[in-house]
């Protein structure tokens, strides 16, 4: 890989002294300049000596874990090898790590010394990295460093790529949504048998009250018992979540964290049962296949200060994305009013379920159902599975 050379701040510094200094001597003849003309002109040579060396390193960065939950520990490998007969010089690695954080990009790197390797020698390093909270990590690359101790000149060259790292939202599982336009065509069959649907199950010995047109007559005189058709409940299962990421719409940074494992955990349940889900939060529209892939666009979400969508646009976008869902779910914070929540409801289509979820960061957890909407007050995640069982 390309060498560069660096020559550091303080290394241009110096130079510039070398240069004045000189200049001072030859034009006022003070030989204090040239003193320190001498002892500049030292460092730099010094300095561009150590920094040469054998550094023909090869290298691997590997992590334990690109999907980690939040407070989780993985750990990232970096392995140096010697792939020449030589021996290498003494240097030292880089590894930057990167992290957004509601907007602003945090940087650190993690350094550790690479002593002088044989022939076909290596060094293995792990570096532990905890998830402190919900975020995208960039891993890498690792880069190797050899200067002098002055930390004028050093040479630097890139050994490997970066590696994206997942850190999930705070989610708990969910109970089996039952939500769902029964008896259409474009369903999916459901666990749930019944006698009357799309759907053909399999037969049942008659039992009092039962309809009679539901009657197969001719396993009825096969048998000569009364045998009842069975189907199983076909529902058309598409689904709209939708999560407002107007930063004003909470009260804290916690709140919002506590809304994107809201709308973290429904998205994961949705998705678990095979449900088609069209997802929204601001800029991301997403229609995830696996509860990985939706959990890795939920790491990525960010409060937008400026230019997010508004309240009244979420029914209109979650509409736009996806028009004849049978379950429509929005969260949102804790600054909103109940009425202009419950408009929500009111522009969604009658034939399809909608739920309405507020996030309010340590309030009693509720349920209410509103002539628009199922309205769910939500103040601790462990609430979660017990306040959707309405849906169940």
């Amino acid at each position: 890989m390309a060498i560069r050379k660096y020559v550091s701040p303080l290394g241009w510094a110096v130079a510039g002294m070398f240069v004045l200094t000189l200049a001072l001597f030859l034009c006022l003849g003070w030989v204090e300049m040239l003193a320190f003309a001498l002892v500049c002109a030292t460092l730099l040579v010094s300095s561009a000596a150590l920094s040469v060396g054998n550094t023909a390193f090869t290298a691997t960065l590997s992590v334990s874990n690109t999907r980690v939950s939040v407070n989780q520990t993985m750990h990232a490998m970096v392995t140096v090898s010697n792939p020449s007969t030589s021996v290498t010089a003494s240097a030292s690695g880089d590894l930057p790590i990167s992290q957004s954080n509601y907007g602003s990009l945090e940087w650190h790197h993690e350094r550790f010394a690479i002593p002088s390797l044989g022939a076909h020698q290596s060094k293995q390093t792990a570096i532990p990295l905890t998830a402190t909270h919900r975020a995208v990590v960039t891993v890498g690359p690792l880069s190797v460093r050899k200067g002098d101790p002055f930390g004028l000149v050093r040479r630097e060259h890139r050994l490997t790529e970066q590696i994206r790292v997942y850190i999930h939202p705070d989610i708990v599982p969910l109970h089996t949504l039952h939500a769902g336009i029964i008896r259409d065509l474009e369903g999916n069959p459901s666990d749930d048998l019944v006698n009357d649907d799309l759907s053909f199950f399999g037969l049942r010995e008659y039992e009092y009250g039962d309809d009679v047109r539901n009657v197969h007559w001719l396993s009825t005189a096969k048998t000569g018992t009364l045998m009842i058709r069975q189907f199983e409940a076909t529902r058309r299962t598409d689904s709209s979540v939708s999560l407002d990421v107007a930063a004003f719409s909470y009260a804290s940074a916690e709140e919002f964290e506590l809304a994107v494992s809201v709308f973290a955990s429904i998205g994961v349940q949705c998705v678990s049962e095979r449900r088609a889900l069209y997802a929204q939060s601001g800029r991301l529209h997403v229609q995830p296949r696996k509860p990985a892939d939706f959990l890795d666009t939920c790491s990525e979400i960010e409060p937008e200060t400026r230019g997010g969508t508004m309240l009244a646009n979420l029914a209109r976008e979650a509409l736009l994305a996806c028009d004849k869902a049978s379950l429509y779910c929005f969260v949102a914070g804790s600054a909103h009013e109940v009425d202009d929540l419950r408009r929500l409801g009111a522009a969604i289509p009658d034939s399809a379920t909608c739920v309405v979820v507020q996030v309010v960061a340590g309030a009693s957890s509720a349920v209410r159902t509103l002539p628009e909407c199922v309205f769910i007050t939500v103040g601790v995640l462990d609430d979660l599975p017990l306040l959707m069982e309405v849906l169940s």
